[in-house]
């Protein structure tokens, strides 16, 4: 999972929860004022009418006990009584429509009515009982208001709601005292269960004013509530109470009540309104309170809802510019680090291998950040840093050891240029001997392949070729060169194709690169078969193909190879591929020269080898300037061509050969000094060749015809002194102390080559049968 997934969602799932949170809470309040709402509009509408049924049922039940005992006048306050609570009825029964509600249970009880008013008239059973109807639909009422408008759900206003309440039970059992206190009629006497019913209401009256309403009272109600309390009309209450308690008399048939009784009803009638009013004010205080509060739960929604849309709002934004904080900064380091690890890193380290200074600043360095991305950034450049320090180290030491391999390659090309001096003196003093001169040859193509081998651990290890070139050299000139580095040129068929110079400065290098593919394409190949080596200009330079006819490469391997060849590889590969240096060689020639050399399939099955030369290392050819050739071409072109080729059996000079005086010994050459390169290595010199000894003059040598088969074995053949020696060799010649201008032309050069090459496999010929 990507990081920003992971931080989207590191804000998404707080931000779902917190809303959903809101959503839950919002409901819940929004629920509570609507429950409130409710309440209040239910008790508005049905608390009054349930109310007033109440006083009104209270009322009849003392009527009805009035009229029971038999008080004067009971039977029309009895009547205006019944009417008072049908109309209360009526009202409550046309508003108590909600069957969800508690108020079915005060509609079924209320349709018992006619029935308890037609015991009462007719004297049916007990008047306890029939007054007991009437207390169970006032307790239901009581029952109704605690359940309906108790605001459970608030503790605020559960604590509000409590007084009026209870206030409602304290009402009622006052009355209960009226009733029990009328039912007693003009005489006064009770009988033991209303005397108890009388008891049971006065303490729990008293119970409830103690208790549960004066205690919850707030200071405006309390100073209301002190104000009935402290009427006289209550105080006439509380006098015919205890005096009811502690005045009475018991008789045969109950209770006799005492006379101070008879003002009651009129206290009554008073403290019983203002009681009413009071537990009105309650009860609207209540509501007020239910509405105010769901006003409150309203606005707290709002609040809420509004508070939490700009919490989440606030989060979405911190989370956002945070989460866009984090990816820029972990996008720079990104870049910073791809910068780094494909740019910087790699010129850096270029910069050391080339044993150049690298510049602090542009490395990335430690920046002490304490945050998570500072320290990822301070790890890479702290990984950088390491890294650095590590190529730097390799550089020394590859340096180090490129100055070693340097130092060895100098002093041994030194005793391979002196060797191939003594090589060139040797030819000079004994050319007059074929076999001499061919063996001779032979150690001076070793020792230039020496040579060259000395140049590929120069070039490795990052030095340059020597070049003691001044002129500009034609292409056939540089392909001859380049043919004469390798130990078997007689395979190499050159082809200049176009008249065309290389600059001095790159003779060697293309001289050295070139020879490094002919070597390779002479090894390997048929050993009989020739080498094709030409060069012609083409739109992008001098192109220079080398064609053999050696095995079959897969595509593959040639995908490879060119590889190697068109960028120079690292040491580390170079190490791994030891014994394949050419490639290497070639490949980092190629790159000081802008060259680029392909290896692909010829059409003959072998290998074709091409080298494209920039543009910028060739010029004009001059046609007056004279032409560089290296001391070895320049030895075979000034060999003669052999002699034909006898066919020897037993031969025997007709007349012994008469030597000629041999001419005065020369002086001995004084050795020439060795000319060193810029990079180390002794430059091999250009000398002309010194005078050559002459022979001694050859006689003719008379035709050789077969002899007679001996009887027993054969003789072997005789060979003949100057038989074979080439013409112009034959004669003295003098002693040259100036060295002649070159004035041979290429084609002369390649005769005088050709005819070196017949001449030395004929006398390699002769030497295999002299042999016993």
């Amino acid at each position: 999972m990507r990081l920003r997934t992971l931080l989207i969602w590191l804000a998404v799932v707080p931000t779902v929860a917190m809303g959903t949170q809101v959503a839950v809470t919002a409901e819940r309040l929004l629920d509570q004022a609507e429950k409130l709402r409710s309440d209040v509009a239910a008790a508005e509408q049905v608390g009054a009418p349930l109310y007033t049924l109440m006083i009104d049922m209270q009322a009849e039940r003392t009527a009805t006990a009035a009229r029971w005992a038999g008080a004067d006048g009971s039977e029309g306050e009895l009547r205006a009584r019944r009417d008072a609570t049908d109309l209360a009825a009526a009202e409550f029964r046309r508003l108590a429509v909600d069957p969800s509600r508690s108020f079915v249970d005060v509609t079924r009880l209320l349709e018992k009515l006619a029935g308890h008013r037609q015991r009462a008239d007719t004297r049916n059973g007990s008047a306890d009982s029939t007054l007991a109807y009437y207390s169970d639909v006032i307790g239901k009422v009581i029952q109704v208001y605690q359940q309906e408008f108790s605001h459970a759900e608030d503790a605020e206003l559960a604590q509000a709601s409590r007084p009026v309440v209870s206030m409602l039970q304290a009402t009622e059992m006052v009355a209960r005292e009226d009733t029990v206190l009328a039912l007693a009629g003009p005489s006064g006497d009770l009988s033991y269960v209303g005397y108890d019913q009388f008891v049971s209401a006065l303490g729990a009256q008293r119970y409830l004013h103690e208790a549960l309403i004066v205690p919850h009272l707030t200071v405006r109600d309390q100073r209301a509530y002190e104000r009935v309390v402290g009427s006289p009309e209550w105080q006439t209450k509380t006098r015919i109470e205890s005096a009811v308690l502690s005045g009475h008399k018991d008789i045969a048939t109950g209770i006799r009540l005492p006379a101070e009784t008879g003002g009651w009803s009129a206290a009554h009638a008073t403290f019983s309104v203002q009681m009413t009013t009071l537990n009105i004010d309650l009860a609207r205080s209540v509501l007020a309170r239910g509405e105010a509060k769901a006003d409150e739960l309203q606005a707290e929604v709002a609040w809420l809802i509004g508070g939490s849309a700009g919490g989440l709002l606030a989060v979405v934004i911190v989370v956002v510019f945070t989460t866009r904080s984090v990816l820029r900064r972990l996008d720079d380091l990104h870049e910073r680090t791809v910068t780094v690890a494909e740019e910087t890193l790699p010129e850096v380290v270029a910069r050391l291998q080339r044993g150049q200074s690298v510049d602090p600043d542009a490395l990335p360095t430690v920046s002490g950040d304490r945050d998570e991305v500072g320290r990822i950034s301070d790890a890479f450049a702290r990984a950088v840093a390491v890294s650095v320090d590590g190529h730097r180290e390799l550089a020394a030491e590859r340096h180090g050891f490129g100055l070693f391999a340097s130092g060895i390659a100098s002093r041994t090309g030194n005793l391979v240029s002196r060797q191939l001096s003594l090589t060139e003196d040797l030819q000079d003093t004994f050319g007059h001997d074929e076999a001499l001169l061919a063996e001779l040859m032979r150690a001076d193509q070793l020792t230039v392949g020496m040579r060259r081998q000395i140049e590929n651990l120069l070039i490795l290890a990052g030095g340059e070729v020597p070049d003691p070139h001044t002129e500009p050299m034609r292409v056939a000139d540089l392909l001859r060169e380049a043919a004469a580095e390798v130990e078997d040129f007689r395979r190499i068929e050159r082809q200049a194709l176009d008249e065309t110079s290389v600059e001095p400065s790159a003779i060697s290098q293309i001289s050295h690169l070139l020879a490094e593919l002919l070597d390779n394409a002479t090894r390997f190949s048929p050993p009989k078969s020739k080498v094709v080596i030409r060069a012609e200009l083409v739109t992008d330079g001098l192109s220079v193909e080398i064609e053999d006819r050696g095995p079959r490469v897969s595509p593959e391997r040639y995908e490879e190879m060119n590889g190697r060849l068109h960028e120079a590889p690292p040491y580390s590969v170079l190490a791994q591929n030891a014994h394949r240096l050419g490639l290497f060689v070639v490949g980092h020639l190629a790159d000081q020269l802008r060259a680029k050399v392909t290896l692909r399939r010829s059409v003959y099955g072998g290998t074709s080898a091409v080298v494209i030369l920039p543009r910028q290392l060739l010029v004009a050819t001059d046609a007056q300037a004279p032409r560089e050739i290296e001391p070895q071409a320049r030895v075979l072109e000034l060999l003669p061509a052999p002699a034909p080729t006898l066919a020897l059996a037993a031969a025997v000079p007709s007349k012994p050969v008469a030597p000629e005086p041999a001419p005065d010994p020369e002086p001995a050459p004084v050795p020439e000094p060795v000319v060193h390169t810029s990079a180390g290595l002794p430059s091999r010199r250009t000398k002309a060749l010194a005078a050559v000894p002459a022979a001694p003059a050859a006689v003719p040598v008379p035709a050789l015809v077969p002899a007679p088969a001996p009887a027993v074995r054969p003789a072997l053949p005789e060979r003949v002194p100057q038989t074979h020696i080439a013409e112009q060799l034959r004669e003295p010649r003098a002693q040259e102390r100036v060295v002649r201008p070159d004035t041979a032309t290429p084609e002369e050069v390649a005769d005088a080559w050709a005819d070196y090459e017949q001449g030395t496999q004929t006398v390699e010929e002769e030497l295999r049968r002299d042999q016993p």
